[in-house]
């Protein structure tokens, strides 16, 4: 993957893993991640799970603008990204999902 650094915008950091493969669009529904979009709908849990890398955004000007992408891969190989604002306008959905992907030691050790 490029350096974290080199990649200043979501839209950098969305194009460049849809490169690497991350190409499906994922939410949260009824505790569940949930890959949308044409001939999707497939759905996991967080045990089929794990976290392979996030990039955090701030706003330059609008705390608002302050989110999260993360980078997912599925137990059958599926890859796509999630975002999530951070703080108080944070979707409590995604979060609580997210966490509990950690909580199972999911997510891929960075060290």
């Amino acid at each position: 993957m490029q350096d974290k650094e080199e990649l200043t915008s979501q839209i950098d950091v969305q194009k460049k893993l849809k490169e690497e493969g991350f190409t499906k669009d994922f939410r949260v529904e009824n505790e569940r991640l949930t890959s949308y979009g044409e001939n999707d709908g497939k759905t996991y849990g967080a045990e089929e799970v794990k976290i392979v890398d996030f990039y955090r955004f701030e706003g330059e000007t609008n705390p608002d603008d302050m989110a999260i992408l993360y980078a997912i891969e599925c137990n059958d190989g599926t890859k796509g990204t999630i975002s999530n604002s951070y703080g108080p306008l944070a979707d409590t959905d995604i979060d609580a999902f997210l966490v509990r992907v950690q909580d199972l030691g999911k997510n891929v050790d960075k060290n």
